[in-house]
C-alpha cells in the first residue's frame, strides 16, 4: 500500500511535467528560463522545492539523530540563509542582468577562460548534488519496494529525466508546486503524529537551544559551522537557484520569492530535525538500522502518514534532481561548448543539445550515488567546492569593480587545490567516514573535520582579494564586457515575446 501511494504521487508529477512541456514550443529561452515570465507563486515554490531536498530531510534526520539538532538542521537552515542573503543582496541584480545561465555572469564580468573554469567547477559540483538526491530515492525503493539500491537509483533517474528533458524550467516550476505542497503538508502531519503518539522529546545537549553544538569543538561546533557557512555562502553560487531567479518576470518577484522560500525551507528543516530527536529518544531508532526516517515510517507510522511523508521526500528529491539536471546540462552546452540560442527560423540548437547533454550527466550522477551512498554529506561537499572556488569571484565580482580575471582564476585554482587536498587528508567528512577520497596519513586527524571547509574558504577569499589588490581588471576585459552585454541583450530581445505571463 505504501509504495502504491508513493507511486501514484510520482505518476501525477510525471504527467504534469510532461503536459506542461508543450510551453517550451521549441525555444531554448522557454526551456532554460521559462521565457522570464514566472510569478511569485511558481518561483517561490520552485526555490523551496530545490532547497528542501533529500539531504534536508533524510540526511537531516540521520545527522540530527546522531549528533544533535545543529548537525542535521544546519542543512536546511544553511540553505534558508542562502535564500535570505540572495534575496537581500543578489536576486534583483541577477534577475535584471537577464542572463540565461550563471556561467554567463563569469563570461560577462571576467572573460572566456574564467567562464570555462567556473562552468567546469559548477558541473562537477552539481553532479555531486544530483547524486545526493538519488541516494535517498535508492534507499527508499530498497526499503519499501525491495528493489535493489542500484536499480532504485536508476529508476529515479529515468523518471526525473523523462519530464525534465521534455519541459525544462516550465516542467520544473509547475511540478514544484505539487512537490512543495506535498512536502509542507507531510511535515505538518509528521510532526503532529509524532507529538500525539510519542511526545516532543529533546535529548539533553542535542536540542536547538543547546548552543554548545555551535561553540564547543567536542560537540561538533566546527562541523556545524562548516555546514552553515558552506550552504549559506557556497550555495549562493547555485546554478539551480539562479536558473529559477532568471526565470522570474521581474527583479521584485525574484526577491520576494527568495524570502518566501527561505521561510518555508527553515521551517520544514526544523520540523524534520525535531522529529528525528524525538523518535531517536523515545523509540531508540538509529542509523545503524538504515535511514532513520525510513525506519520510522516503515516500522511505526500509520500507512497514510508514511505515504504522505515518503511522497514528500520523493517529490523533494525529484525537484532538486530536475533542477540540477537542467542547469548542469545548460551550463555545459552554453558555457563550455558555446552553443547559442537560434534567433532565426529552424530548430534551436541550444535547446536540442541541452536535452542531449542531460544524459551523460545523469549517468555520472547515478554512478556516484551508487558508489557513495551518503545524502547530507554529498550536498555539503558539493557546496564546499563552490565556497572555496567560486563564491569569492561571484560575490566580489558583483559588488567590486576592480577585480579581473587574474584574481578569479587564481582564487579558483588555489581554492580547488586546497579543498581537494584537505578532502584527501581528512579521515572523516562532516562526522562520518570519508568514503569519497581519503588517502591514509598521519598528518591530519578527524579533529580537522569542519575546519577543512572553513580554512579552504578563507584561502579562496583571501587569494582573490590579494590578487585583486595587486592586479586590477584589464582594459581589454572592460571592453569585452560591452560586446558580450550587447550579444546577451540581442538574445533576450528575440525571446521576450515568446511566452505569455504565468503565475
Amino acid at each position: 500500500m505504501i509504495i502504491f501511494g508513493v507511486a501514484l504521487s510520482v505518476v501525477v508529477i510525471l504527467v504534469v511535467g510532461i503536459v506542461v512541456a508543450r510551453k517550451v514550443d521549441g525555444d531554448s529561452a522557454n526551456y532554460l528560463v521559462a521565457g522570464r515570465r514566472l510569478g511569485v507563486p511558481l518561483v517561490a515554490v520552485s526555490l523551496t522545492a530545490a532547497a528542501v531536498d533529500a539531504n534536508a530531510t533524510v540526511g537531516n534526520t540521520d545527522l540530527t539523530s546522531q549528533f544533535g539538532f545543529w548537525s542535521g538542521a544546519s542543512l536546511a537552515i544553511g540553505l534558508a540563509l542562502c535564500l535570505l542573503l540572495t534575496g537581500l543582496f543578489l536576486a534583483k541584480r541577477m534577475n535584471a542582468m537577464k542572463l540565461f545561465t550563471l556561467g554567463d555572469f563569469f563570461r560577462l564580468r571576467y572573460n572566456r577562460p574564467t567562464e570555462l573554469a567556473a562552468s567546469a567547477l559548477m558541473v562537477v559540483s552539481f553532479t555531486i548534488l544530483l547524486a545526493g538526491n538519488l541516494v535517498a530515492c535508492g534507499f527508499l525503493l530498497e526499503h519499501f519496494a525491495n528493489i535493489p539500491y542500484a536499480w532504485g537509483v536508476i529508476l529515479a533517474v529515468v523518471l526525473v529525466l523523462a519530464y525534465t528533458i521534455a519541459g525544462g524550467l516550465f516542467s520544473d516550476a509547475y511540478t514544484a508546486a505539487i512537490q512543495t505542497a506535498i512536502t509542507v503538508v507531510a511535515a505538518i502531519v509528521l510532526l503532529a503524529w509524532v507529538a500525539m503518539s510519542y511526545g516532543i522529546v529533546i535529548p539533553e545537549g542535542m536540542g536547538p537551544f543547546d548552543l554548545e553544538q555551535l561553540s564547543d569543538p567536542a560537540a561538533g561546533a566546527p562541523i556545524n559551522w562548516a555546514t552553515l557557512v558552506s550552504l549559506a555562502i557556497g550555495d549562493i553560487v547555485a546554478i539551480d537557484f539562479m536558473q529559477r531567479i532568471f526565470g522570474a518576470k521581474s527583479p521584485s518577484v525574484a526577491q520576494r520569492s527568495c524570502f518566501i522560500a527561505a521561510g518555508l525551507t527553515a521551517a520544514i528543516g526544523t520540523v524534520f530535525a525535531i522529529v528525528a530527536l524525538s523518535v531517536s529518544a523515545t523509540l531508540g531508532i538509529s542509523v545503524e538500522d538504515g535511514p532513520v526516517l525510513f525506519t520510522l515510517l516503515g516500522d511505526f507510522a500509520p500507512p497514510l502518514v508514511a505515504i504522505l511523508v515518503l511522497s514528500g521526500i520523493v517529490a523533494a528529491s525529484f525537484s532538486t534532481a530536475s533542477g540540477a539536471m537542467l542547469a548542469t546540462s545548460a551550463i555545459a552546452v552554453r558555457n563550455i561548448f558555446t552553443v547559442r540560442r537560434h534567433t532565426g527560423t529552424g530548430p534551436d540548437p541550444l535547446l536540442r543539445w541541452t536535452r542531449v547533454a542531460m544524459v551523460p550527466f545523469v549517468i555520472g550522477g547515478a554512478f556516484l550515488a551508487i558508489q557513495v551512498s551518503q545524502t547530507g554529506i554529498l550536498l555539503t561537499l558539493a557546496f564546499d567546492l563552490m565556497l572555496a572556488c567560486l563564491a569569492a569571484p561571484f560575490l566580489f565580482g558583483v559588488f567590486w569593480k576592480r577585480p579581473g580575471s587574474a584574481a578569479a582564476l587564481t582564487a579558483m585554482a588555489v581554492g580547488f587545490v586546497v579543498r581537494i587536498a584537505f578532502l584527501a587528508l581528512t579521515p572523516t567528512l562532516y562526522g562520518v567516514p570519508n568514503d569519497i577520497f581519503y588517502v591514509p596519513n598521519t598528518l591530519v586527524g578527524p579533529e580537522f573535520d569542519g575546519w577543512a571547509t572553513l580554512v579552504a574558504a578563507a584561502v579562496g577569499f583571501g587569494t582573490f582579494a590579494l590578487v585583486a589588490a595587486v592586479a586590477g581588471r584589464r582594459e581589454s576585459e572592460v571592453a569585452a564586457e560591452a560586446r558580450i552585454r550587447a550579444d546577451l541583450d540581442a538574445e533576450r530581445e528575440s525571446s521576450e515575446a515568446a511566452v505569455p505571463a504565468v503565475a
